[in-house]
């Protein structure tokens, strides 16, 4: 077994199917598929992506507000710090783009920032839904603006259980 062998495996939600996919160094990706999987009997699948699994199943059941999941993200040093300023982003909280660049210590970073969150490869794991615009209005989401809505309801509802 290979340390860059990419796996997959998918996850089923009430949002639709999930394809992750990483290294047995840790998840490289969660995205939203709108094909249905034609999953394989894998002889192996590292164990990060099966806890994200069943870290995923447990977020929708909403039993689990944050994530130990093991990650490999590939990216440049800026969006490693934005992803990482994401990942502290509380359940059931939003912020906006500007709020993050000023986190991040460069307040003009706002579109890159933007940029950023857009590239973010593992949904809801960095939960990149919980960005907002200014005003607090719903903006970009590339799982379509539907999911961003049902996600931050979602954490509404079980942010004080």
């Amino acid at each position: 077994m290979n340390n860059d062998t990419v796996y997959t495996t998918y996850c089923t939600s009430p949002l639709g199917t999930l394809e992750i996919s990483g290294t047995t160094q840790g998840v490289q990706r969660v995205d939203f598929v709108e094909v249905e999987p034609n999953p394989k009997d894998l002889d192996f699948l590292p164990a990060p992506l099966a806890e994200c699994a069943s870290q995923l199943a447990e977020y929708f059941k909403g039993t689990r507000q944050t994530f130990s999941v093991k990650l490999d993200l590939r990216g440049t040093p800026f969006q490693q710090k934005v992803w990482q300023q994401l990942g502290q982003i509380p359940y059931g909280k939003t912020v906006t783009y500007l709020e993050v660049a000023r986190l991040i210590g460069n307040e003009k970073a706002m579109r890159a920032v933007g940029q950023a969150n857009g590239r973010n490869p593992v949904a809801i794991i960095v939960p990149c839904h919980r960005v907002i615009g200014q005003r607090g209005k719903l903006v970009g989401y590339g799982g379509g603006m539907w999911r961003k809505a049902w996600l931050l309801q979602h954490e509404q509802k079980y942010k004080n259980l």
